[in-house]
């Protein structure tokens, strides 16, 4: 089985350690003679040498090298730490869901440990900085032009990188992301069945993001199988939640699709200050299944996004990735329709 490279210079020194073919206060290869033995990067001899001097086997003399401890403090069986990086756009953020559930033992079980942060850490940090650190990192991708510059350096040296939400489509790494188109479809589809001729999709912002632009195509594919007239277009400026009530009452919508939860919950406060009520006047469906979705009056009917499977399944994935060599493929993680109070159900017909 492949490893990390870093843990194959590892293993090596410590073997000839072990046997005594380096003995005590031994000089070892330099970082530049280790990179060419091994055709490696002299981050990643560097990286083997720190680990075998934060386990008390080398001591290193500025100018001189690195040389055997006299009395080595550690066993064959050392394992330098296996550490990865998780990056989110924000911690706690209520409309990013709970990742850790599902990725913590996954880690645990393998023996990894690993930095929670945001996606800021990496203002400060440059490639060679991540590989030194980091054994690979999952990026949650709020914006598929940030960092750019940095994950395509990385991707030139094949180090591991699992993308969560989106697909960055220059770059080689693979994504772990929800159906979102499959839900779009489902949450407009109900509607249909539930006698909704007029269903827009209200959007948070003008702009939107690829998660966002997959569950209007979505949309769309369940507007076109109920064969229904009307439906909201993509560049709309109007199908925001900012121009909400003018653009119900111009097209005489009663169903809503909204691109998440938090611009659903918003909709349903405007319709209520105008004493129109949920799900009497308008029904609504939103999408992630935030927590606050099931807690708020007239709870939330919403599409589920499964962030154990999703933080469990990119654990997986980045793990088999740094201890195989074998780069995985995308992973597209199914969603669920969870019906609450916001959508009027027909009365069955008897």
């Amino acid at each position: 089985m492949n490893q990390p490279l870093y843990k194959t210079i590892f293993h090596d020194l410590l073997h000839k350690i072990s046997n005594g073919e380096l003995s005590s206060g031994d000089r070892l290869p330099t970082e530049k003679e280790l990179s060419e033995t091994y055709g490696v990067s002299r981050i990643t001899s560097k990286r083997a040498l720190t680990e075998l001097e934060q386990a008390g086997l080398i001591y290193r003399v500025r100018g001189k090298g690195s040389f055997v401890q006299k009395k080595p403090t550690a066993t064959p069986s050392v394992e330098p730490t296996r550490r990865l990086l998780f990056l989110l756009p924000f911690i706690n953020d209520l409309s990013v869901g709970n990742f850790t559930e599902g990725l913590a033992p996954v880690l645990q079980n393998k023996g990894y440990e690993v930095l929670m942060t945001t996606s800021d850490f990496l203002l400060q940090k440059k490639a060679e900085d991540l590989q030194k650190e980091f054994d690979g990192l999952i990026y949650y991708a709020t914006d598929t032009d940030q960092h750019l510059d940095l994950l395509f350096e990385l991707s030139l040296v094949q180090y591991p990188v699992i993308i969560l939400d989106k697909k960055i489509y220059e770059l080689p790494y693979p994504t772990v992301f929800s159906d979102n188109r499959a839900g779009g479809q489902l949450a407009t589809a109900y509607l249909a069945e539930q006698g909704h001729q007029r269903i827009a999709y209200i959007f948070g912002q003008n702009l939107h993001p690829q998660s966002v632009r997959q569950r209007y195509l979505g949309y769309i594919q369940a507007i076109n199988q109920a064969a229904l007239t009307f439906h909201t277009l993509l560049d709309d400026p109007e199908a925001t939640i900012d121009h909400l009530l003018p653009y119900l009452q111009e097209h005489e919508i009663t169903g809503l699709v909204c691109e998440n939860d938090l611009v659903a919950i918003e909709a349903m406060r405007l319709i209520k200050q105008q004493q129109k009520s949920v799900p009497e006047d308008f029904s609504i469906v939103g999408f992630d299944n935030i927590q606050a979705a099931a807690l708020i009056d007239t709870p939330l009917t919403t599409v589920a996004q499964d962030f154990l499977l999703l933080g469990q399944t990119a654990g997986e994935c980045l793990i088999d990735w740094i201890e195989t060599g074998q780069m995985p493929e995308d992973q597209k993680i199914p969603v669920q329709l969870i019906k609450r109070n916001s959508v009027k159900e027909k009365e069955n017909e008897h």
